[in-house]
């Protein structure tokens, strides 16, 4: 099993350089960034974690420039976002940006996406909540044509554009892997159509973990890799994830100053 860490990258906590750098010095295996564009000042949304959004919501650093960073000062560290607010992207600007690091990173970029939870910053960026998870899937798969074809053609109900030259292409072969966030009733479905993988978060929707991922690689017919991310530091957590097929977990890791940062890392690498 593989072993990395997620996190949110943030204006007051370690840079990307020194975070890259000690997390392939101790053995990590990937790093997967969190972001968000923005948080509205005046919120409906309940965030899903409880009921006071914790300050490094709001001070997220781009993900794409922290893991461009971080490919400058890293050889093997696998490059992720967990997760990518992909309805709030424009898709041929995202499908360059993920290919442009694949690329400087010597094929290291994995795409994580979801739809968000946060109504009001979606709709800030255009997008309709309720239709959020049909333009979820469009943009996926434009994005995997953009990356796949020479000339890239989508037409869809919300992604529409004619044959297009779009460059770089990716490294990976045949693209970077894109793997579905979310646990709710419908993610299978989007795991199976469209997903390279599969992402929930620990301790949301994941009780009967085994069973899920056992439905999930039967209806699609193919070993979906499983990442679980958001995972405590707790022998308990990793051999229970380890006992239901995971292939790898991403260690919740804290945003905090470097010389704090550092301590916890060696912690966590205690575990594996």
């Amino acid at each position: 099993m593989k072993f990395g860490v997620s996190t949110f990258v943030t204006d007051d906590g370690i840079g990307p350089a020194a975070l890259g750098r000690a997390l392939e010095e101790r053995g990590f295996g990937s790093l997967f960034l969190a972001e968000h564009t923005h948080i509205p000042v005046k919120r409906e949304s309940p965030w899903p974690g409880g009921a006071e959004l914790p300050r490094m919501y709001y001070r997220t650093l781009d993900p794409f420039v922290v893991l461009s960073a971080v490919a400058s000062v890293t050889e093997r560290l696998r490059l992720g976002t967990g997760i990518a607010l992909i309805v709030q992207r424009d898709p041929i600007v995202l499908a360059k940006e993920v290919a442009s690091l694949d690329l400087i990173s010597g094929g290291r970029a994995v795409l994580g996406v979801g739809a968000g939870w946060n109504r009001e910053e979606m709709r800030n960026h255009g997008t309709e909540p309720k239709t959020r998870m049909r333009l979820l899937r469009e943009r996926v798969l434009a994005i995997k044509e953009l990356w796949t074809k020479d000339e890239a053609e989508f037409h869809g109900e919300f992604v529409d554009f004619d044959p297009v030259f779009s460059y770089p292409k990716p490294v990976q072969d045949p693209h970077p892997p894109v793997l579905i966030g979310g646990a709710g009733p419908t993610t299978p479905d989007r795991v199976v159509e469209f997903g390279d993988g599969w992402m929930p978060i620990y301790g949301r929707g994941t009780d009967a973990l085994a069973a899920q991922i056992a439905d999930i690689r039967d209806r699609a017919g193919r070993p979906v890799p499983v990442t679980v991310f958001g995972v405590p530091r707790s022998p308990q957590a990793v051999a229970e994830l380890e006992a239901a097929g995971v292939d790898e977990i991403l260690f919740n890791l804290n945003t905090e100053p470097e010389e704090a940062t550092l301590r916890r890392l060696d912690k966590l690498a205690e575990l594996f």
